[in-house]
């Protein structure tokens, strides 16, 4: 009787120690990280951030319900993240939520509100038990700071031909830094500002008007023109953008510019080197391009880059219409590959174009590094495909390069450069060659020249329409990036945002960009040749686990008896 008792108290006290363990782990949240890839370990930016945190952040996640699998997943991951955020500082809250639960008239309230913060669904077909069904799924996170708030899109944009898995598997590899980022802009009270050069044809505000509207909502963004100014403070304007120009920099401009660098000040590059458009090839049957004058080639030059008159030519391209036919009093048109138009794949980790899809190029030339005095980083973000080749000008452009099939031993340069970052020490170039003009500006604005700067950063593209929008033929404008014709928005403006971001970045936060989550996907053919395999092994191995201890228990005990008797 009393062996009873002793048994029944140590089971109740068993259970009290896992009940306790259970209260204490919905309150207390730590993990001990095995994983290879690092996986559950912030980054040291992100922490730093977390831990300036001094005020309530709130998280309205948007991703409940019942959804796939990989949503699912997606979820999972998403909900581990914030309670690690809030492992780090208490100050992080947040609640999930289904925005498609409820009356219909209240569901339809919501999605117009969410509307209104540009916060769209994805809509999803779902086959269960062989009916299919359309869900609408929201995978956002709202982030809230005080009277400020942040939209986060948890879900990476698909690329045709890539497993839905992989999007899904992207796009918890970047839960850490979007979130991070969020708060960091949630934080800052004055936006950083961005301003475009203007004085020398550069894009038209309505050409950046798409872009602009993606910046406006973290920085503030203006026109500088050169020519009503002698200097440029970098701690007021921390990134110059110099989007597509075709007239020529004078030599004053190029000081001030020069000197910005110098000062520290960040310059995103976006150049056309020839002036050649789809139209002018429309317009004219045998089109030859020239070479925009510029004045620009001993700058860049000495900050390490030359973008060569060339024209480049992939196999990896975009479609352009071409009328191919007549059907009554219409015309029957058809996509074809245009060979000047790049659809550059990332090739590397980088935290500037990790994770993105395609980048489509317009005419864009080919891109060399050159040897500085200093210590100089050249970092190719983008680079054409294997079978990729350029043409030098002058050469005569037209469509008959469509009438025949391309053979590929004669795409043989591969790998051209078309986006190059530059890191490191840079040095003036205007060293040795200052005028009595320049000096005497100098003096009159009571500075020192700077021969040059120990650690800065600039990007070069050989492409100035990479970033702009076009407009429909009632003057809407069409997003960054949009193939109308393929009906297919490629990741140019994510390209141009990521390139700012990082050129602002103070806190390294991008360092989070670079995890690599790896997916291990299950092996589909021998999961079904393998099936009844594996499901007798599931099922019958624990069976097997408890008869094994259950006659283990009777031998020690009948053993352990029968020699006390």
């Amino acid at each position: 009787m009393r062996e009873k008792y002793k048994n029944l108290i140590n089971l109740g006290l068993l259970a009290g120690i896992l009940i306790l363990i259970n209260v204490v782990g919905n309150h207390v949240y730590t993990f001990f990280d095995l994983t290879e890839d690092k996986r559950f370990t912030l980054t040291q930016p992100t922490l730093n951030v977390l831990n300036d945190v001094e005020d309530v952040v709130y998280v309205r996640v948007l991703l409940d319900g019942s959804f796939p699998a990989g949503f699912q997943r997606l979820r999972s991951a998403t909900d581990d993240m914030l309670r690690r955020f809030r492992a780090i500082n208490p100050n992080i809250e947040f609640d999930f939520e289904d925005p498609n639960e409820g009356e219909t008239q209240e569901v339809n309230l919501r999605r117009e509100e969410l509307a209104e913060q540009e916060i769209f669904p994805v809509s999803m077909r779902v086959v269960d038990q062989g009916e299919s069904s359309e869900r609408i799924i929201y995978p956002y996170a709202i982030f809230y700071f005080g009277n400020r708030q942040i939209a986060v899109n948890l879900l990476e944009n698909e690329v045709p031909g890539v497993d839905p898995q992989v999007t899904i598997n992207n796009s918890i590899s970047l839960l850490e830094y979007k979130f991070a980022n969020a708060i960091i802009k949630l934080r800052t009270a004055v936006k950083p500002t961005i301003a475009y050069t203007e004085g020398q044809g550069e894009a038209e505000s309505m050409e950046l008007a798409d872009l602009n509207r993606s910046l406006r909502d973290y920085y503030r963004v203006g026109r500088i023109n050169l020519d009503s100014l002698f200097y440029i403070d970098p701690h007021q304007v921390p990134l110059l953008i110099v989007a597509r120009p075709t007239e020529p920099f004078s030599e004053r401009n190029k000081f001030i510019l020069d000197q910005y660098v110098m000062n520290g000040g960040r310059v995103l590059w976006m150049i056309n080197k020839l002036n050649v458009t789809i139209d002018s090839v429309r317009k004219h049957r045998n089109f030859v391009p020239w070479e925009y004058d510029l004045n620009l080639e001993d700058l860049l030059f000495n900050y390490g880059v030359r973008i060569n008159p060339d024209l480049v030519q992939d196999l990896e391209c975009s479609r352009i219409p071409m009328v191919v036919g007549r059907v009554g009093s219409g015309s029957q048109m058809d996509l074809f590959p245009w060979y000047y138009y790049p659809l550059v794949a990332p090739r590397i980790d980088h935290p500037i174009v990790k994770a993105l899809d395609r980048i489509n190029f317009f005419f864009p030339s080919s891109i060399d590094t050159i040897r500085t005095q200093g210590n100089l980083d050249k970092t190719v973000l983008l680079s054409t495909s294997e079978y990729s080749r350029f043409q030098m000008v002058p050469a005569q452009i037209n469509f008959d390069i469509l009438r025949y099939d391309p053979k590929p031993e004669r795409f043989n340069r591969p790998h051209l450069p078309l986006a190059v970052l530059l890191e490191g020490e840079f040095t003036s170039a205007y060293e040795h060659r200052l005028t009595q003009e320049m000096e005497a500006t100098m003096d009159q604005l009571d500075m020192d020249y700077q021969s040059r700067v120990q650690d800065n950063a600039m990007i070069v593209i050989s492409d100035g329409d990479i970033g702009l929008n076009t407009f429909t033929s009632r003057g809407e404008i069409r997003p960054v990036g949009l193939n109308q014709y393929e009906r297919r928005l490629y990741a140019n403006k994510d390209f141009v945002l990521n390139s700012i971001e990082y050129l602002l970045d103070e806190e390294g936060i991008l360092e989070a960009r670079t995890r690599d989550v790896k997916l291990r996907l299950m092996n589909e053919v021998r999961a079904r040749s393998e099936r009844l395999n594996w499901q007798l092994f599931n099922i019958g191995l624990p069976v097997l686990f408890v008869v094994a201890f259950g006659l283990l228990y009777n031998f020690i005990r009948k053993r352990r008896f029968s020699i006390k008797n």
